[in-house]
């Protein structure tokens, strides 16, 4: 089983570049971490406050212990609202 976690961010006016930036240690752990498949975090190609997230972990231990080590910063305070969904994947 495989867990896809994917949806987009709207984030406050100007601060999508600085969201981007923030994001940036967490996507290089996440990538060198064995159990994840993908790990993306990219800005909206039409939409200047829009963020999309795409990660794919092997297993949800794997997803849950990423997120309770991950690296700390403000960047979530930039964040208006989320709308992310996880998905269980039988493959």
């Amino acid at each position: 089983m495989s867990i896809i976690v994917a949806g987009k961010l709207t984030i406050k006016s100007n601060f999508r570049d600085e969201f981007i930036e923030k994001s940036r240690q967490a996507i290089l752990l996440a990538r060198n971490d064995d159990a994840c498949d993908d790990f993306s975090v990219s800005p909206d190609p039409v939409d200047l406050n829009r963020v999309n997230i795409f990660e794919k972990w092997k297993t949800r231990q794997a997803l849950d212990a990423f997120r309770e080590s991950g690296p700390e910063n403000d960047m979530f305070s930039l964040v208006e609202s989320f709308d992310v969904t996880e998905y269980d994947i039988n493959t």
